[in-house]
């Protein structure tokens, strides 16, 4: 079954960090990753620029505004796609992914055309 695990973190607090701390940061995504590669559960995945822009679409007329949700601090920054047994697995990659520890995970079934959404 396949799941998105959506990567929410503070671009402003990773900028603060310190560098030995980014790249504990980074090893521990790196590891994760060789481990999903091995394993032949991850499906792909990417990293999100901060630059967004939202589109409504209210009465015909599209509003565009720069950015992703204003008043959040907390932005979409990335996701991976699992290709895992089931969601209990997929919530078990998320929780140790290192943006969960500081921010949040979201794990989603991905929809697929003949069953819907994948439990």
């Amino acid at each position: 079954m396949k799941f998105m695990l959506l990567i929410y973190n503070n671009p402003a607090v990773i900028e603060a960090m310190a560098e030995d701390e980014k790249a504990r940061i980074f090893a521990d995504v790196d590891a994760i990753m060789a481990e999903l590669t091995e394993s032949g559960e991850l499906v792909g995945g990417e990293a999100l620029a901060q630059q967004a822009r939202t589109v409504r679409v209210r009465e015909g007329v599209p509003a565009v505004t720069d950015g992703p949700f204003a008043e959040a601090k907390e932005q979409l920054a990335g996701f991976l796609t699992v290709d895992c047994v089931d969601i209990e697995r997929a919530v078990e990659i998320a929780a140790r992914w290192p943006d969960a520890k500081l921010w949040a995970m979201e794990v989603r079934p991905v929809m697929t055309p003949d069953a819907g959404a994948e439990m």
